[in-house]
């Protein structure tokens, strides 16, 4: 994978939980904590084809859906 394009999926990432974060009330570090802990971290790079083609909202919604089925409370 070129420089280019690990760069752009991490801007993603970074976009992803900090718009999570601010839906949540949380820090970033709390996010990613939380995305961490509840597989929402491997959504979004299993998912990362799919899913930097939605809006990052749906994004924030995906990764709230796939985190309450692995033990999240945060809905």
């Amino acid at each position: 994978m070129g420089e280019e394009i690990k760069n752009k999926r991490i801007a993603y990432f970074i976009c992803c939980i900090t718009a999570f974060a601010e839906k949540y009330n949380l820090t970033d570090k709390q996010a990613f904590g939380y995305l961490q802990r509840f597989k929402g971290i491997d959504f979004l790079i299993e998912c990362y084809e799919a899913e930097h083609q939605l809006s990052i909202s749906d994004a924030v919604l995906d990764l709230t859906t796939i985190c309450h089925r692995n033990g999240g409370k945060l809905i």
